[in-house]
């Protein structure tokens, strides 16, 4: 009996994890490319019983999740080595294989929509708790797994010993971090209901939490 369990659940496994190659893509290019139209599908997915949501694409948390493995191994095809594994001095101490390794880039990558989500609540004059604010930040969780995908990459190809390389990666981390300023300022705008300099301003302040955030972790985690 407990081995028809077991069965059953590494039949619901294999699929999940092969329905990824599928809907991988499938959610990349509507995050990439409509930002926009996906975040107010994320909308609407919070009003769906739990077992309807993201049907069609992978859920905001997991995407983000999937978006740094992707960049993790684009690095570890390049032939590089984590930073913090090889630093093994302090806090780095704990991170000592991939795993760990990739676990601490989730969460730090996840700060930016948590600080984003937060201030898109504040802004509406809502309670900030854990109920108001899963929704702005599952929401976040989409253009910032393209920001991430596009800074962890092109951080990777920056470090590698070829001229053009290195050149895709520097531009390649710019154009991450305008289109995800870009996006967040439209979404904001069209949100809150103000102009697009207001909105400008706001993603900045949830910008720089997030970078801030990222420098201390990266402090802690390097010395």
């Amino acid at each position: 009996m407990d081995f028809m369990k077991w069965l059953n659940s590494l039949d619901e496994l294999l699929y999940e994890v092969m329905s990824w190659l599928l809907f991988f893509p499938v959610t990349m290019w509507r995050a990439a490319v409509h930002p926009i139209r996906i975040l107010h599908e994320t909308e609407a997915a919070a009003m769906l019983p739990e077992d309807q949501r993201y049907a069609d694409v992978l859920s905001p948390p997991l995407f983000l999740a999937l978006a740094l493995l992707v960049a993790h191994a684009i690095a570890t095809a390049l032939g590089q080595t984590d930073l913090i594994i090889a630093n093994q001095h302090g806090l780095a101490a704990l991170v000592t294989d991939n795993a760990s390794a990739l676990v601490l880039r989730i969460v730090i990558f996840a700060a930016f929509p948590l600080f984003l989500a937060a201030r898109m609540v504040r802004r509406q004059k809502a309670k900030l708790d854990r109920i108001s604010l899963q929704q702005p930040f599952y929401g976040q969780c989409y253009p910032a797994a393209i920001f991430a995908l596009g800074i962890s990459t092109g951080a990777s190809l920056g470090y590698d010993s070829h001229p053009l390389l290195q050149t895709i990666g520097h531009w390649l981390v710019v154009a991450s971090i305008v289109n995800f300023w870009v996006v967040e300022t439209l979404w904001f705008a069209k949100v809150l209901g103000i102009g697009y300099l207001r909105a400008c301003g706001n993603v900045l302040v949830g910008l720089l939490e997030g970078t801030l955030f990222l420098l201390a972790v990266g402090f802690l985690f390097t010395r």
